[in-house]
């Protein structure tokens, strides 16, 4: 019920939801110092704690997206305005996005011996996690079990359908969670589609190919009018661990280094002369590890999985179109998951 989830027998896993903050439209200072405290925010998680960011696009039921536009009379001499506003609202839904809901998770799992003990200490990275998102100036809130729930339900049935569930009717009817939320079939067997209920769906992973990658490409991919699923899968690598593996390549460029040299020497050219990859990838390693040395840098390792969910085949592919364009835009790939 307090929103903590059980996935194995040590791994025990919280979600805050979180809201909109005007970055794009922000000045240049303001948008840096946004940037910064964000590096601080993620900065914060250590080795022990895996976060997922999840970034959710889904159609809703146009019955309920017009209940909550619908604003109601009252007994005062504004009415006119609130008419007039409610009309606009109707008139933006009809023409608008498609009636899409956008939701923004963070999850974070950590592993303990017992409930108990991951109770406290989620807790605690939950304190550090909301007040973290108030330094941003993003209004946050964490989850209870029964929201989490819905939301998985929501996710496996994007069609739609009422979410019924209650913590009281687990012990009687010798159910668990799962069968509430499950979708009514999963199908993996076309190779690179699954179908989940109604909809066949397809999920892809960013290949980081760019050497920087600009802040718009996460915006652009939520922009698109289409029910649209984007984790990531973010975990922060030890320090000393990650030191270590970046001077064992060090280590590797430079015994490469050297064997391209007496290879030189042999042949009776210049030593200088190396492949142009070696003196590259040097450099980076370098430049990497004065990075994590001296300037407090963590290093991460992140999988960007984006999930398209649609009626019809023409229509995914037409999606997942449209988000691998974006993808080459930043000069990354997007490549399709079987």
């Amino acid at each position: 019920r307090d929103g903590i989830c059980r996935l194995t027998d040590t791994l025990y896993t919280k979600t805050v939801q979180f809201f909109d903050i005007n970055y794009q439209l922000a000045q240049a200072d303001d948008k840096t110092a946004i940037f910064e405290n964000w590096c601080d925010f993620l900065n914060y998680f250590d080795a022990s704690v895996s976060v997922q960011l999840s970034f959710i696009n889904q159609g809703t039921q146009r019955g309920e997206a017009e209940k909550a536009v619908n604003i109601p009379a009252q007994e005062d001499a504004f009415n006119s305005i609130r008419t007039e506003y409610r009309d606009m609202l109707k008139n933006q839904l009809a023409k608008g996005n498609n009636g899409l809901v956008k939701a923004k998770y963070i999850t974070f799992a950590i592993e303990a011996d017992s409930l108990g003990a991951a109770k406290s200490r989620l807790a605690r990275i939950e304190t550090d996690v909301l007040n973290n998102f108030k330094l941003l100036g993003v209004s946050a809130r964490p989850m209870t079990g029964y929201e989490r729930l819905k939301m998985l339900h929501g996710i496996f049935h994007p069609e739609g359908g009422q979410f019924a569930f209650d913590f009281s009717w687990l012990a009687p009817s010798g159910l668990s969670t799962k069968d509430f939320i499950a979708p009514s079939s999963f199908r993996f067997g076309e190779g690179r589609y699954f179908r989940m209920g109604r909809k066949i769906g397809a999920v892809s992973f960013l290949e980081i190919l760019a050497p920087e990658l600009n802040d718009r490409i996460l915006s652009d991919i939520l922009d698109l009018e289409t029910g649209v699923i984007v984790n990531l899968h973010i975990h922060s690598i030890d320090q000393t661990e990650a030191i270590k593996t970046i001077k064992r390549k060090i280590t590797d460029l430079d015994k490469m280094k050297i064997e391209e040299q007496k290879k030189a020497v042999r042949s009776g050219y210049d030593m200088d002369i190396i492949p142009s990859d070696l003196a590259t990838f040097g450099s980076e390693a370098k430049n990497l590890l004065q990075d994590l040395q001296s300037r407090n840098e963590r290093m991460f390792l992140l999988t960007f999985l984006v999930v398209n969910m649609a009626d019809t085949k023409r229509k995914l592919e037409n999606d997942v179109f449209a988000a691998a364009g974006i993808a080459q835009k930043n000069n990354c790939a997007l490549t399709r998951l079987d």
